[in-house]
């Protein structure tokens, strides 16, 4: 069934939100001081976040194709396999689901915000962080990231023989990518999962609020973007 571009936009709205909402609620929980799931390790937050790839995929990859990120939109487009009169659509609805999702996120942990003094912590539940100090290395990272979750992304799913167990796949897909390559930046793999949590940090009136890191910002835009796209080729190339 071909959906209206309204309803495949209100898709990547809800997917994208929910993206957000599921992983960086899952770094929110612990990594603030008195939630409950303080200091519970970082399989907890590579769970969110696959949670919060495989559930949307479930809900929505028939409907918009669950794209709920830039590089993938854009990767399509590139191959000729999504329209690109309607990328920017989906961007701005990845963007803005992002966006409301991490204020969801910052209205549920708000008290454990208030009692988190610690800068860095603060802001890594909105956005990926340099932690090696390094735009090289975390671009390195990103463009490797997102090149293994486009070019994987596009194996799983370029048979559309089982969409539910596709969505399963894609979970893992992105626990494992977390597991494996997140640890020097997070990763973020996802421009709008980074930069629209990134806004809000910028705009809301946190307690404890350091810098939003802006030097670093370019890199989850950009270097997700480039692995999308050179993931997508590749594919084109090679099985295509």
């Amino acid at each position: 069934m071909d959906y209206p571009l309204l309803t495949r936009l209100i898709a990547e709205f809800f997917g994208t939100l929910l993206l957000v909402l599921l992983g960086n609620g899952a770094v929110a929980n612990v990594d603030l001081i008195k939630s409950k799931g303080n200091k519970g390790g970082w399989i907890l937050i590579a769970l969110g976040y696959g949670m919060g790839v495989m559930l949307p995929a479930m809900m929505f990859s028939t409907i918009s194709g669950n794209h709920i990120n830039p590089a993938f939109t854009i990767g399509l487009a590139m191959i000729n396999l999504f329209p690109m009169s309607e990328v920017v659509p989906y961007i701005l609805a990845q963007l803005l689901g992002a966006i409301v999702g991490q204020i969801l996120v910052v209205g549920i942990y708000k008290p454990h915000y208030d009692v988190t003094d610690d800068h860095g912590v603060v802001l890594g539940t909105f956005a990926t962080s340099n932690v090696s100090k390094s735009c090289l290395n975390g671009f390195i990272t990103e463009v490797i990231g997102t090149f293994v979750l486009i070019f994987c992304a596009l194996g799983i799913t370029s048979s559309q023989s089982n969409p539910k167990l596709d969505a399963l796949a894609l979970g893992f897909l992105v626990m494992t990518l977390v597991i494996s390559l997140g640890g020097t930046t997070g990763p973020a793999l996802n421009p709008a999962r980074d930069l629209g949590p990134r806004l809000v940090y910028i705009v809301l009136p946190l307690k404890h609020k350091g810098s939003a890191d802006l030097s670093y910002a370019w890199v989850p835009i950009l270097a997700p973007l480039i692995g999308g796209v050179t993931a997508a080729e590749c594919w084109k190339l090679l099985f295509y």
